[in-house]
């Protein structure tokens, strides 16, 4: 049951887009960990671009939100980090190819 919790919160994560760069932050490579409890609590940590980072105060909240709303989850926590720094090199070959990073 939690990997197919997980599975519809990746697809979730996949529909949120930092508003600065036409990528969603899951190949952004702003997601660093999914988990999921045996009662359905969601937990993410990521980090943002940079610390001062635009929607540093409103993508958190919106990833909360989305995620809250998936059938099956009982609760959403989103936890910011900065360890290690976020660097281009996270992004997924899909993100790089549509930013022309090759």
């Amino acid at each position: 049951m939690s990997s197919e919790i997980e599975s519809r919160v990746i697809d979730a994560l996949k529909t949120i887009y930092d508003p600065e760069i036409p990528v969603n932050i899951y190949d952004m490579g702003l997601i660093y960990e999914v988990t999921v409890s045996d009662e359905a609590d969601v937990s993410i940590l990521m980090t943002l671009t940079s610390p001062m980072c635009p929607v540093a105060e409103s993508l958190p909240p919106e990833v909360e939100i989305k995620v809250k709303q998936l059938e099956g989850v009982r609760s959403a926590t989103v936890e910011i980090t900065w360890d290690p720094p976020w660097d281009p090199e996270m992004m997924s070959e899909a993100a790089k190819l549509e930013l022309g990073m090759f």
